[in-house]
């Protein structure tokens, strides 16, 4: 697949998707959310794609929106007529994935400055590592803007007073890769030069297990982290019945009677 904003790479059941604006410090224009759009759809309907990794190209993984391309009005721009789609209902996404709706994983590899929209790939995605070099912050207000859905997803992710100082104080206040660890914003602290190294690991070590089980543990969590315990743990179990029906928990079961690696089909 071409793009002109993204990279986009298949391999070892990987997706790699690489923002590719490094001069713009990879910030999101409208031609990039539509490459992304399309790169994520691409990713999800791949029978031979079992994880999505997201990262940045230069010394940024993402800027957030690119301040030049917004209108006087700050109406989002979309390719479609304005409100024919449902997307445009909704709360602007820019550079996230469709974690509501997708089945796979996305693991998020920060290799440099992240604020903004940027931050979006920290709070939706599933498995978030960092080089040392990252830095987290939210610009909004210091550039006349609400702080809209990045920061309600944060202070879901971050303690409130910590996710308030970070959206008051604007760019005024940075988070390093090591306090944003430490806070449990990312999972995972890495060397710079070793970030896609381990990144890679990581997807392989996810891809080592049963891709069906992995989807139904994934929907499990997301669709039950808004619920009741109760009614989370009735939706849960649902997904279990699902998966159990497959040919990959058969093969798991055999595997480990047989003390052999199992061979996972997908099916």
């Amino acid at each position: 697949m071409e793009f002109e904003t993204i990279l986009y790479d298949v391999d070892e059941r990987v997706a790699t998707i690489t923002f590719n604006r490094p001069e713009q410090l990879n910030a999101v224009n409208p031609t990039m959310v539509g490459e992304l759009r399309r790169a994520y759809a691409a990713a999800e309907s791949d029978s031979s794609v079992w994880t999505i990794l997201v990262t940045g190209a230069g010394r940024a993984f993402c800027a957030g929106a690119d301040v030049t391309d917004i209108p006087e009005d700050g109406r989002v721009v979309y390719e479609e007529p304005y409100l024919t789609t449902y997307a445009q209902w909704e709360a602007p996404q820019e550079a996230t994935p469709p974690f509501r709706t997708m089945t796979k994983p996305v693991i998020t590899a920060v290799n440099g400055l992240c604020c903004g929209a940027g931050l979006d790939l920290v709070t939706c995605g599933d498995i978030t590592i960092a080089s040392d070099r990252a830095e987290f912050f939210d610009p909004h207000v210091s550039i006349g803007l609400v702080s809209g859905r990045e920061m309600a997803r944060l202070a879901r992710v971050l303690p409130l007073n910590i996710a308030m100082r970070v959206a008051l104080m604007g760019r005024h206040e940075r988070l390093s890769a090591r306090r944003a660890y430490e806070l449990g914003m990312v999972s995972e602290l890495v060397e710079h030069d070793r970030l896609m190294e381990r990144a890679n690991e990581v997807a392989a070590i996810v891809n080592s297990n049963a891709p069906l089980a992995v989807r139904g543990t994934r929907l499990a969590i997301r669709k039950g982290i808004d619920l009741p315990l109760h009614e989370a743990e009735i939706l849960a179990e649902t997904f279990r019945e699902r998966v159990v029906r497959t040919d990959d928990a058969k093969e798991g079961k055999r595997a480990f009677v047989e003390k052999r690696a199992p061979n996972w089909s997908g099916t």
